[in-house]
């Protein structure tokens, strides 16, 4: 059976050499030296060997574009960086069946002409956008053009998790500490970000706009009750915003927004992890994925396969939701 990953990511060396002149004081920048798949294509292809039948849809790893210059300079690096990503699959088409180009989002019109291009001149299968662009949600007005342009190419927006460390974790901190930033702060952000987008009304706008979240959607899946009975409610909890026209606004109630999504299987080869969203999404709106090279490819097959799932549920999981999604042709 075909498995297409769409969710994994690569550093162009070209681009990684590029970003330490951009950015030196990047934190990530020794964490991505140590692995040498995500900067070296060879490596890449040699852990891909492992497993037959196994293709991946390409996206750049983080920093998002934004975090690389100001807004004059980030749409030149994004068209390096989604330049890049093609010539790979060009060459390799075989292993890659597309890939997710990049965005300069602290340059809104910048950021919906590059994605024009990247579709059209490039075939790109969608975009790739984290939950917040420098701090700012992705709810905010000026982001709208962005999924607009989405919705009309009718390509999937993948969605990544964005917190640093110097987010702390309690008021009276400066930083984060024991990595809470990114073990749990990453679902937060998911999390955030998908009930922003929902309350500000995006499904309604753009009903045909579908949306790709990392790791399973956060915390989403098993906070269904919270989500759910526990916004009923909402405004009762608070006394210095008015949130009582927020769900009349709504045409749908609002748990079922949240069943718009997609999730992804890259939950770091967590069995009650995908299980949990899958019973939430539903099949038909989950896709595999394993977060290669930052998380274990063969784990989450292992995961996957103990769920006992039937061969046809199997076949969309894989692939079939897939190439629906991207529009992909695998002939």
């Amino acid at each position: 059976m075909r498995k297409i990953d769409i969710y994994c990511h690569i550093m162009p060396r070209e681009i990684f050499g590029k970003i330490q002149e951009w950015a030196p004081d990047l934190m990530v920048l020794d964490l991505f030296a140590r692995l040498p798949a995500l900067t070296d294509l060879d490596e890449h292809l040699r852990v891909m060997d492992a497993f037959e039948g196994y293709q991946q849809v390409l996206s750049l790893s983080n920093p998002p574009i934004e975090h690389l210059g100001r807004p004059a300079a980030t749409p030149d690096i994004a068209r390096r960086v989604n330049d890049a990503l093609s010539a790979i699959v060009r060459r390799h088409s075989d292993r890659f069946p597309g890939f997710v180009a990049s965005l300069p989002m602290n340059n809104p019109d910048a950021a919906v002409a590059e994605a024009e291009r990247a579709v059209r001149d490039l075939d790109a299968c969608g975009v790739q956008v984290f939950t917040n662009v420098l701090g700012k949600p992705l709810s905010a007005p000026e982001f709208g053009p962005v999924f607009a342009t989405m919705a009309r190419l009718d390509l999937p927006v993948w969605v990544h998790p964005m917190r640093l460390p110097n987010q702390p974790d309690y008021a009276s901190e400066t930083t984060s500490e024991d990595e809470v930033w990114f073990i749990f702060g990453w679902p937060y952000e998911t999390s955030a970000c998908m009930t922003r987008l929902v309350f500000s009304g995006l499904f309604d706008r753009l009903p045909e706009l579908k949306i790709i979240t990392h790791h399973m959607g956060g915390m989403i899946p098993f906070f269904e009750g919270r989500i759910g009975p526990g916004m009923d409610v909402l405004g009762q909890r608070t006394t210095d915003e008015d949130y009582s026209e927020v769900l009349a606004s709504l045409k749908r109630p609002h748990l079922e927004y949240f069943k718009l999504f997609y999730g992804d299987t890259a939950m770091f080869g967590s069995n009650l992890g995908i299980k949990c969203g899958l019973e939430f999404f539903g099949i038909d709106h989950a896709v595999f994925s394993t977060d290669c090279p930052f998380a274990p490819v063969r784990e989450t097959f292992e995961s996957i396969d103990a769920l006992g799932l039937t061969e046809a549920d199997q076949a969309k999981l894989f692939a079939g939701n897939a190439r629906r999604l991207m529009k992909l042709d695998m002939a």
